[in-house]
């Protein structure tokens, strides 16, 4: 393959053409029109991200009239076991009902009663601030007019495997087109990583490699950059782990339908959790039951009237996973007739679902000055859509701000050299491995290590596994530049394996239920470790784990007291 160089310069890089990234962009355009705004995209902007397919709800909606900021703080503090910064989960909740009317603007259908009011349900154990979206599988087309109408650059097809760092600041990004395989250099005052969850990091029970909860190509890309650039991450060992339907990769979707009358029980019918609203003690309870001899679980429908089934199935069948619909006809199962069988997914990492992430503060600055980050990788508990549409905005409006005295910075010739030859190495031996079987081992590895229950000498083996992995990765063969974007993919892959293993071995006690359900430490201890567990690369490029406190909180509650138990004794 011959191998050309591309030279790009922008004012804001943003990666990642997500929900973050598109507001991002509208955002930064917003703040300054005359800027130069990236959007970097390794699929295509027009279906690509976590919400390809649209949304069927919005899970954080906090209406005036309806709920209040405070009130959502508390409820995410309670759910998060108290390990959060709540000035950033403040954000999300009083600009996330900004969003949905700038959002419902632009065209984006959200449910609304015969007065004209959004139609919020209540899923979460305190509070409504579920949004039902029956027409949201235009949002992605949406977003991409609004950031064309703004006039943002997008460039698809390309993926950045790194950050470029001078002088203590981020100065862009290295990467590749996927398509012609020629090599892209873009310099850049700042960065905005929008790159979603790490969704391939366990393996699906289906075994297939892309069959995974989370949007497939979400391969735990920003984790890995925002590492190797220098960054704090924060609280890897809370994994995500979600309710899902059995040998199907999407939710039975409680949040649509618990708040029409269905519920999750058992074998036996017995509704066993009291509260749907996804949380690790929710998982904790599932796996238990599961495990108790009175699986398996369900969600419960067949007592609904045909009215309300009608619109649960209009609203699941054309949103978000549209296939829904076609699994449950190949199996012959009907909601009027038969409970939706449910299962817990593979593990992954995201903040949006759970907690795990690139550190960032109430700004979406991450601890490398230049460098920001929004969506499912940044750290915010319990942020979903809602959230990563917020700092996505703050990500955006601040790194305008934060570049107006600033001048384009090269990046290093060595470290530009050392980046090429990595990502063309696999291309060097068409022979070698291929990517394919190489992802399959490595997320076989963490799951045999890492699924939950938690045990040390587990543990300690898969970290050992990881590490030696990087001999594994070596021998990875590619024969074009879309294998070439599998192989590196399994790199960020090996990356955050390595991280979710230290940090699970780090924190010893057990918590955010079955997220970090350590057997070894099955107490949970706030005298020790009522603290975040923080990792980034030190000077000698190993991987240092620290202590760093819970900020003071701005809105007052007692963890000691205040636990979040959704099980029906």
């Amino acid at each position: 393959m011959d191998i050309k160089t591309q030279r790009i310069k922008t004012d804001i890089l943003i990666i990642g053409g997500g929900t973050a990234g598109t507001m991002a962009a509208i955002k930064a355009k917003q703040a300054n029109p005359e800027a130069d705004v990236l959007i970097l995209e390794k699929a295509n902007i027009r279906r690509s991200g976590a919400i390809a397919m649209g949304m069927d709800g919005v899970n954080t909606a906090v209406i005036p009239g309806i709920s209040t900021p405070e009130q959502y703080v508390r409820e995410v503090t309670i759910a998060n076991d108290g390990i959060l910064n709540q000035k950033a989960v403040y954000e999300t909740a009083s600009l996330g009902y900004e969003v949905i009317q700038e959002l419902d603007s632009w065209g984006v259908q959200f449910q609304k009663d015969p007065q004209g009011n959004y139609d919020v349900k209540q899923v979460h154990r305190v509070g409504r601030y579920v949004l039902p979206m029956p027409e949201g599988k235009d949002l992605k087309s949406i977003l991409t007019r609004q950031v064309k109408r703004h006039k943002a650059k997008v460039i698809n097809r390309v993926m950045a495997t790194r950050i470029a760092v001078r002088k203590g600041r981020a100065v862009g990004a290295i990467g590749f087109d996927v398509r012609n395989g020629d090599f892209v250099i873009i310099q850049a005052k700042a960065v905005i990583l929008c790159t979603g969850a790490c969704g391939r990091l366990g393996l699906p029970a289906s075994g297939y490699l892309y069959g995974t909860y989370e949007n497939p190509t979400n391969a735990g890309d920003g984790y890995s950059m925002a590492y190797h650039a220098g960054a704090e991450l924060t609280n890897i060992e809370c994994f995500q782990i979600n309710p899902l339907i059995k040998d199907y990769n999407g939710p039975a979707c409680a949040y649509v339908a618990g708040p029409l009358g269905a519920y999750t029980a058992n074998a036996e019918g017995h509704r066993f959790i009291n509260c749907d609203y996804w949380s690790g003690q929710m998982m904790l309870e599932v796996w238990k039951e599961l495990n108790s001899g009175k699986g398996p679980v369900q969600l419960k429908m067949t007592h609904l009237d045909e009215d309300t089934i009608s619109e649960i199935e209009s609203i699941l069948w054309s949103n978000e996973r549209p296939s829904r619909g076609r699994f449950h006809e190949g199996r012959g199962e009907n909601y009027r007739t038969h409970g939706v069988e449910m299962n817990i997914s593979e593990i992954g990492l995201c903040s949006g679902h759970s907690a795990s992430g690139v550190w960032v503060n109430e700004k979406a600055e991450t601890t490398v000055p230049g460098l920001y980050a929004a969506g499912d990788m940044a750290s915010v508990p319990h942020n979903y859509m809602i959230g990563a549409f917020v700092y996505g905005r703050l990500a955006g409006t601040n790194a305008i701000e934060y570049i107006k005295d600033l001048e384009h910075l090269e990046p290093d010739l060595n470290f530009l050299e050392a980046e090429k030859a990595r990502i063309y190495h696999p291309l060097t031996q068409p022979e070698g491995i291929p990517h394919t079987q190489i992802e399959y081992k490595l997320r076989r590895i963490v799951n045999d290590y890492l699924q939950p229950p938690k045990a040390k000498n587990k543990m300690e083996i898969g970290l050992e596994h990881f590490v030696r992995y990087q001999e594994t990765l070596n021998q990875m063969g590619a024969k074009d530049a879309h294998e070439l974007m599998r192989s590196m993919e399994v790199h960020f892959i090996r990356d955050c394996a390595e991280m979710a293993a230290r940090a699970s071995l780090y924190r010893k006690e057990s918590r955010w239920g079955l997220y970090h359900y350590y057997s070894d430490y099955p107490e949970k201890n706030n005298e020790e470790w009522f603290c975040h567990v923080n990792l980034k690369k030190n000077e000698a490029e190993k991987m240092l784990l620290f202590k760093r406190p819970v900020e003071p909180y701005i809105i007052d509650v007692n963890v000691e007291q205040e636990v979040y138990d959704v099980a029906v004794r």
